[in-house]
């Protein structure tokens, strides 16, 4: 590689970390506003987590800071525990020991797994949430984290409105809208609209709400609480919390794989986050994901390596320090129409735009976690969402699988029936197990299996190469108890060695003989009509 290429390289790194630096000044100071741990805590959670989360991450530069989901999980939790900030510092250090355990383990695999309804319900939840609780501020009254809280007093505000802070939030709100994303790609509306507006109220002396001061010390050492009976009730918040930060890194590191036409490592990703995490919250600044905004403003400048990742918090150090006196002057309004305007960019557009044609049972779920994320508790949300999700899909897989009979018969068991009786008691009959069999789909066969009963051999054949899990088993020794009080005798053809071993270990084939269970279906049936031949030949001797 030459020098020419190295160079142009790092213009391109340089590039890319000043543009998102630009991109993370004002979404920074405003979430951090919004958890209510102040302007200064946001801005310096996105200096630490990107640099540390740079420097330990993967190969793709990834611009990490606080982002908005994550400031709606902090705001709920710190309304739910009375603002209580050393809790909510315990609880960003345990989310962030998580993270790292989840990147030692295959369980990062499946957080990717978590169900796309539940994430847009989840999402658009938090998009109307940071509107709604963004709307006092707007007209110039204090923020209010709890969205019916927000609404009501928003009412009532409507009768008190500061105008000249109303005017400068609606003023904001036209510039982060109106600006064509041609400017908009180039210079970020928000960081044109911070600073417009901010020198307008300057200029005008205008007596409105606003950051009025910023710590521009390097943060100090902030212990968390070491009561056990505390971090128990503190772990449903922080396991929550985890998950919300490890989706929203890992989405954003889908994204960057796209722009760049490479695979990054989600393991070595979640452990640096979880690192630069660790240091946000021991030093009470707001932990953090990767950013997709920012992480594609690096890109879309140039960015290719770490070294964006350094140029961004020093840029934001040198904003901090040379502007600190600039930042405190910013008015809350301000802030406010910037956040909306995150809020709207998170809302799930296009979902919204084919939503009639989506399946009914994804609907259940988005619409079920969207109503709880804004109306109830966003951590509830997301459990009942999962749920609710595994419940319906079990449901589909078990409504697939189902079980088609087959009669056997040839001439001299025709014969030897015709001795017996004249109905078909003692017909042979083969039961295919198609689909899997769990605990949804063994509840439903089992209630099929009383069309079966009446024959002497029933031959159960499980086509699936899919394990039993332990509903299942039971359901199987259930069946064939009850056919065994029938008087039915019971035959299996597995061709899986390890379901086989499954049903060994649970003494399933003790139940029925080993020499009753065939790898071949034939093989099967040919055992059913010598056994049936031996017993009629039996009964007329």
């Amino acid at each position: 590689m030459d020098f020419k290429v190295k160079l142009q390289i790092l213009l391109g790194d340089i590039l890319g970390g000043i543009n998102s630096a630009i991109v993370a000044l004002p979404q920074a100071l405003a979430f951090g506003v919004a958890t209510g741990f102040g302007a200064g805590a946001g801005l310096w959670g996105a200096i630490i987590l990107c640099f540390v989360a740079g420097i330990l991450g993967t190969k793709v530069p990834m611009i990490s800071g606080p982002t908005g989901p994550m400031t709606i999980v902090i705001a709920s939790i710190a309304a739910a525990l009375g603002f209580d900030m050393q809790a909510v510092i315990t609880i960003m250090l345990m989310a962030a020991l998580i993270q790292i355990l989840f990147s030692i383990t295959n369980i990062s695999d499946i957080v990717k797994y978590v169900p796309y309804p539940v994430i847009s319900g989840f999402m658009n939840g938090v998009g109307i949430i940071i509107i709604l609780i963004q709307l006092n501020p707007l007209i110039g009254h204090s923020t209010i984290s709890s969205t019916f809280d927000s609404l009501k007093h928003f009412v009532i505000n409507l009768n008190n409105i500061n105008q000249p802070a109303m005017w400068l939030g609606l003023l904001t709100l036209l510039i982060v809208f109106g600006i064509p994303k041609k400017i908009n790609k180039y210079l970020p509306s928000q960081i044109i609209a911070l600073i417009f507006c901010t020198i307008i109220s300057i200029k005008l002396g205008l007596d409105i709400p606003k950051i009025s001061e910023i710590s521009v010390n390097f943060p100090n050492i902030r212990l968390p609480i070491f009561d056990f009976h505390k971090i128990t009730v503190y772990l449903p918040y922080a396991a929550t919390l985890a998950v919300v930060l490890s989706a929203e890194s890992m989405l954003t590191g889908l994204v960057a794989d796209s722009l760049t036409k490479t695979k990054h490592e989600p393991k070595k990703l979640l452990f640096s986050q979880g690192v630069g995490n660790i240091i946000c919250a021991m030093s009470g600044s707001l932990c953090g994901t990767a950013a997709t905004m920012r992480t594609v403003a690096a890109l879309n400048t140039g960015a290719t390596t770490k070294i964006a990742t350094i140029i961004n918090p020093i840029v934001l150090c040198l904003l901090l320090f040379k502007f600190s006196g600039f930042v405190a002057e910013i008015p809350l309004a301000v802030l406010a129409g910037i956040l909306i305007k995150i809020g709207y960019d998170i809302i799930d557009i296009k979902l919204i735009k084919v939503i009639k044609f989506a399946p009914k049972d994804d609907l259940y779920v988005l619409i079920l976690v969207f109503l709880l994320t804004v109306f109830y508790n966003l951590i509830f949300a997301v459990g009942a969402g999962i749920t609710l999700a595994a419940l319906l899909y079990a449901k589909r897989v078990a409504d697939k699988a189902h079980i088609v009979q087959k009669s056997i018969y040839d001439k001299d068991i025709m014969k030897l029936e015709k001795i017996l009786e004249t109905d078909y008691k003692h017909k042979i009959r083969v039961v295919h197990i198609s689909g899997q069999f769990f605990f949804g789909s063994a509840t439903q066969l089992i209630s099929k299996f009383e069309d079966v009963l009446g024959t002497k051999y029933l031959i159960l054949n499980y086509e699936s190469d899919d394990l039993l899990d332990i509903s299942a088993i039971f359901a199987l020794e259930d069946i064939i108890v009850r056919l065994k009080s029938q008087h039915i005798k019971t035959i299996l053809v597995i061709k899986n060695e390890e379901v086989l071993n499954q049903l060994k270990k649970h003494s399933i084939l003790s139940q029925i003989g080993d020499n009753c269970v065939f790898y071949d279906e034939i093989d099967a049936i040919d055992y059913a009509k010598n056994s049936l031949k031996n017993k009629v030949k039996k009964k007329q001797k």
